[in-house]
């Protein structure tokens, strides 16, 4: 049994779901409950922004969603399948096939061009070097930057290598796309740039996007706003709700 074979069809068509989810870390004195107890529903085609200050569980919620960490308690399903329930191999397996990850400093790789950078997921996959070619060409093309695939990252702006990251995550061609922070070291016009494509590949594609943001412009252009107080869901809002 693997990540890739053993998908369930969700009973009421969530995507991904978290159930009572706590979250624990250290013991005795030191213990500190980072998750208490957090109910969230996700449905395909959403695009979602994470908020709440520093210690508030937002970034714990995205690790878990993003199959980084496991929850102390409660469930988490994708398509209906238990992921708490999955090994470490099954969780990678779960990674590698259906999320796409973007970071606040890019984690580009220095040394290697901006196509060998977008290739680097499918090369993990064991695909063919031809085929990679292809798909990360195509992938650089989605985020407008197919005539700088042989620049390295200090040959490229930050927008145009946050703009490679995108294309590293979308490469794979994920359900859900986690972004974490992405406009976190960008100004403000590169940062709307960045908005706009997560924006058109949501709308596009059909991706599912997760971002963590801290900044209210970023958070506007989602289109449902969930707020992380103390561990637990403070407010889950479509945007326009309250405008």
């Amino acid at each position: 049994m693997n990540a890739t074979s053993e998908r369930v069809a969700p009973e009421n068509g969530a995507l991904i779901e978290l159930r009572d989810v706590t979250k624990t870390y250290g013991q005795g004195p030191a213990t500190f409950l980072a998750l208490r107890g957090v109910n969230l529903r996700i449905d395909a085609g959403e695009f979602v922004a994470i908020m709440g200050p520093s210690g508030s569980g937002k970034s714990t919620a995205m690790n878990i969603l993003g199959c980084l960490d496991n929850p102390t308690s409660g469930a988490y399903l994708f398509r209906g399948m238990h992921v708490e329930n999955l090994t470490r191999n099954q969780r990678a397996l779960l990674r590698r096939y259906y999320l796409g990850f973007v970071f606040q400093g890019f984690n580009l790789l220095a040394r290697t061009t901006a196509l060998e950078n977008v290739e680097l997921p499918l090369v993990y996959r064991g695909e063919p070097r031809a085929a990679r070619h292809a798909k990360a060409r195509t992938a650089l093309d989605a985020v407008g930057l197919r005539q700088w695939e042989h620049h390295t990252p200090a040959e490229l702006s930050g927008g145009q290598q946050q703009r490679v990251a995108i294309a590293r995550a979308i490469v794979t061609d994920p359900t859900i796309l986690l972004a974490d922070e992405p406009t976190g070291n960008l100004d403000s016009q590169r940062s709307h740039e960045i908005m706009d494509l997560l924006v058109a590949l949501n709308r596009d594609r059909g991706i599912t996007v997760l971002m963590v943001t801290h900044e209210p412009d970023m958070a506007r252009y989602a289109k449902r706003v969930i707020h992380f107080v103390d561990g637990r869901v403070d407010s889950d809002h479509h945007n326009g709700e309250n405008s």
